[in-house]
């Protein structure tokens, strides 16, 4: 490494300013003040619109910080048994599942960690009725729900849009004609990712114009994910009265499972500059990826902001930053630096809490980032985990 490679840009967040010397690389930095301030308003939400916060783990599920989360929060949502066994054993709360399908051995399983299951078809809610009466016995305070899909999208990205044509997420409309809904007592949608009320207040419209009929018989309706409700400039007032007036009109709990939110803005990336290279461009070789650390990247698709740098032109150096792998396509984006880069460099990608460590992989045995917690205002700093050779090849038999 080469000299002290503190960030000295003028900070929004503390992470900004976090020198990235003091860590391994690569790393996941977790800023548990950020997290808390987020978790604060997320509270504030659900203590003054009656709704009940729950935690998405698929995006973010650092179960350190799941004591935390409690304190804040009213549980969690999963979508599987595996985060929902996460859910019930670090965090407490309530747990919440939806899954587009159950096995009947997780179902099994499932049924005796969650309070709420979600099926995503009358299929399956049908043919698992005998698991359904017997947990129902067994635990009498399990609700059931299901999916719906108001066929209204407002994503912009179609591989994140749960209502595009021939989604396979949430029941139509269409299907619920002849179905009994005897046992369900809510019914869950999803259309945002990472947008703010005006999208959600469209939504609404959209599910009370198709499924009204159907809400005077619920307990409760869950308005899904993709809130960016910790975002600067969320309009989170107009949220509280939204759900308020939606809460009052059909007499039922609303529920909201944003993940992002939890974790927006807590998390950078440290990585450091391996190799330089020229391939009618210059070329920097990070000890990070693209498809194995950051593969929303290669998904979304989208460029992440390293701190301190800039567009390509921006300033006076010019690089494409790659990973390790063996992917041609394994490019994280262009960037322009005040400086030339040099081996040993250490680079800070910013926001890479959420959605980040979930989906990390050891393709090409690469592998993954440690993972640190940081207080600004105590300025400790905790590597709470490190790995090697042993996570790849546990994966593998």
């Amino acid at each position: 490494m080469t000299g002290n490679n503190t960030i000295t840009v003028v900070a929004q967040n503390a992470l900004e300013t976090f020198d990235p010397d003091r860590v391994p690389s690569p790393c996941f930095v977790v800023d548990e003040l950020a997290v808390e301030r987020n978790l604060k308003i997320l509270h504030r939400v659900q203590e003054e619109s009656g709704a009940k916060v729950l935690a998405a783990l698929k995006a973010f599920s650092l179960w350190r910080l799941a004591p935390l989360v409690a304190k804040y929060l009213s549980g969690t949502c999963a979508s599987g048994l595996h985060e929902a066994r996460l859910g019930r054993e670090e965090y407490g709360g309530e747990v919440h599942v939806f899954s587009a399908a159950y096995t009947e051995r997780d179902l099994r399983e499932i049924l005796k960690l969650a309070d709420h299951v979600v099926f995503n078809s009358f299929g399956q809610w049908q043919r698992f009725q005998p698991l359904i009466q017997e947990a129902r016995i067994a635990r009498p305070h399990l609700r059931f729900g299901l999916r719906i899909n108001p066929q209204h999208s407002e994503g912009d990205v179609p591989i994140y849009d749960p209502c595009a044509p021939c989604s396979r997420l949430g029941i139509p409309l269409s299907q619920f004609e002849g179905q009994s809904l005897e046992g369900i007592t809510g019914l869950h949608f999803h259309t945002l990712c990472e947008q703010d009320v005006e999208p959600l207040k469209r939504t609404l419209v959209a599910v009370e114009e198709k499924f009204g009929h159907l809400l005077p018989q619920m307990e409760w309706v869950n308005f899904g994910g993709g809130h960016h409700i910790t975002e600067p400039g969320y309009q989170v007032d107009e949220l509280i009265e939204l759900i308020r007036d939606f809460s009052a009109r059909y007499q039922v709990q609303v529920f909201l499972e944003p993940g992002e939110a939890v974790a927006i803005h807590t998390g950078v990336l440290v990585t450091e500059v391996l190799d330089l290279a020229w391939n009618d461009m210059a070329q920097a070789i990070l000890d990070t990826s693209a498809t194995c650390h950051m593969p929303d990247i290669l998904e979304m698709p989208y460029r992440p902001t390293v701190i301190g740098a800039g567009l390509p032109g921006e300033l006076a150096h010019n690089y494409r930053l790659g990973g390790m792998t063996c992917l041609a396509g394994d490019v994280i984006g262009d960037y322009s630096f005040a400086s030339p880069l040099e081996v040993g460099r250490r680079l800070v990608f910013d926001d890479m809490s959420h959605y980040t460590m979930v989906k990390t992989t050891t393709f090409n045995g690469i592998n993954l980032p440690s993972i640190a917690l940081w207080n600004p205002e105590t300025d400790q700093l905790r590597v709470i985990r490190q790995f090697g050779y042993e996570d790849f090849r546990q994966r593998l038999s």
